[in-house]
């Protein structure tokens, strides 16, 4: 068998591989095994075949590579949180005095039970505080400096 067959089955599996897989870096292993194919296929010797393999996948991972990724990193939805973790990093209003105990906050248009993130902290009605951390029904709550 020839060698720019052998170099053109490469491809074509690799090719394959890259269509189940997505990641990319088969698909360049197989555009570099295809122009390798055209190189033995034009008669070059088996050692510039392979100079000419791994120049052709030197190429593809700079030039090819990060526009790949650029358009893939496009097409990704972006990790949003929803729920309680949403409200994690807000501000919040006290709308009574917030102790290790107990308090109340509005955060976003929504009344809370609150308790101070630092027990040994009273935090006094109208303060803006942030919310730390959820605890069930209750929100945890560092004051603003």
């Amino acid at each position: 068998m020839e060698y720019w067959v052998i170099w053109l089955i490469l491809a074509v599996a690799l090719g394959v591989a890259e269509i189940l897989t997505l990641t990319t870096a088969l698909g360049l292993l197989g555009g570099a095994a295809l122009i390798t194919s055209i190189a033995a296929a034009l008669g070059l010797p088996i050692p510039l075949q392979f100079v000419v393999f791994v120049a052709s996948m030197a190429a593809g991972v700079t030039l090819v590579r990060p526009v790949a990724k650029r358009h893939i990193a496009k097409l990704q939805p972006r990790s949003q949180r929803f729920g309680i973790q949403a409200i994690v990093g807000k501000p919040a209003y006290v709308l009574r005095e917030v102790t290790g105990r107990d308090g109340r906050v509005r955060i976003g248009g929504e009344e809370w039970s609150a308790r101070a993130y630092d027990e040994t902290l009273v935090i006094p009605a109208g303060a803006t505080v942030d919310v730390i951390e959820i605890e069930g029904a209750t929100a945890l709550v560092y004051p603003r400096e």
